[in-house]
């Protein structure tokens, strides 16, 4: 049976697709600037938009996902941590998103294919999308007709010889995004078909359907590249056809797949702040042997939300659960056991 649609999700999700729909609009010059011939990429990005959006506002109500959204912002926020919390910040954003040491520190080699194709990704995507939203342009200099005119939003942002340097790399920047994506795209498949630990649990739907789409969109934008340069044109049509449809169903595959992590990893910045916090407030004390084990914080957030979730965890004494350290908690397991087995009691 399916399930009824989130009301919260699809009002944020079309909230966010018409948003997209005006800045396409006014950034465009009123689509004085927007080539029809990119309305399926435009498309399947609205619609890519409306499911990142949704399925995003449905797991940032899942209590526990909530629960640290919340406590992040609010820990974030406080005035007098403010300034040394956007330090952090920074720090994190660097080494977390730009560098992704994270990674770095599970194997040399995972950390370079993350490393390339993520920031390969990236960077066209950030080329890509201005361009087919026509916030940036090129025109021809009326004054040479040799240089081009590169216009954002509108305004003039500066005009280079087509022939130039940096002509060249402007006009190829697509294409080494593509080589670092085919590069990490071999590292990674290297590490899913001969790393034991990665082929055990791997699945097609999630490990390798990413790569192939990957792929198919840097080899067949290379094989455009290819066409113009050494082949004359030839089949430059059914090229661009092939590539268009690649990069259509990677849109469409954003919001459902494990592309989806690339917009939930920013937010577990925040739960930096919280174990921060976790670290400076009050400890909790196990309720049988007395001993810190966690934070009272986390402790308390973890009752509310397994409370929200429909969970009772308490006995009969009136003791919770979660106020029982690991230790204790075994121990207990190992005399209820026992017990159940008939043998002698815990003492």
């Amino acid at each position: 049976m399916l399930r009824e649609m989130d009301r919260k999700g699809t009002a944020n999700g079309l909230a966010a697709s018409l948003l997209l729909l005006a800045a396409i609009y006014f950034g465009s010059g009123q689509l004085r600037h927007f080539d029809p011939a990119l309305i399926a990429y435009t498309s399947a990005t609205v619609f890519a938009v409306f499911g990142i959006v949704y399925r995003y506002s449905v797991w940032l109500q899942r209590p526990p996902t909530e629960m640290y959204w919340r406590r992040g912002w609010q820990f974030f926020l406080r005035p007098a941590q403010l300034p040394k919390n956007l330090l952090m910040l920074a720090r994190l954003f660097w080494n977390t998103i730009f560098l992704q040491t994270f990674i770095k520190r599970r194997s040399h080699l995972r950390w370079a294919a993350h490393l390339l194709l993520s920031w390969g990704t990236i960077a066209a995507c950030m080329v890509t999308f201005p361009l087919v939203f026509g916030w940036i342009h090129f025109e021809a200099d009326p004054q040479d007709p040799a240089a081009y005119q590169a216009f954002a939003f509108g305004f003039h942002a500066g005009t280079f010889p087509a022939e130039s340097p940096i002509g060249w790399f402007t006009f190829h920047i697509l294409d080494f995004c593509a080589v670092a994506v085919i590069v990490g795209m071999a590292l990674a498949m290297r590490r899913r078909v001969s790393d034991p630990g990665a082929t055990s649990v791997q699945q097609f739907s999630m490990d390798f359907v990413p790569i192939i789409l990957l792929f198919s969109v840097s080899v067949t934008g290379l094989m455009l590249t290819a066409s113009v340069t050494w082949m004359e044109g030839h089949n430059y049509s059914f090229l661009a056809l092939l590539h268009a449809f690649s990069v259509i169903i990677t849109l469409l595959y954003l919001p459902f797949g494990k592309f989806f992590h690339i917009f939930q990893r920013p937010a577990n910045l925040g739960v930096r702040f919280y174990k921060e916090e976790a670290l400076r407030t009050e400890q909790a004390a196990c309720a049988r042997c007395g001993v810190a084990f966690a934070s009272r914080l986390q402790i308390e957030d973890l009752k509310t939300v397994e409370e929200q979730l429909g969970m009772s965890w308490q006995y009969a004494d009136g003791t919770h659960y979660q106020d029982i350290c690991p230790t204790c908690r075994r121990k207990m397991l190992g005399a209820n056991q026992l017990e159940a087995i008939g043998g002698p009691g815990y003492l």
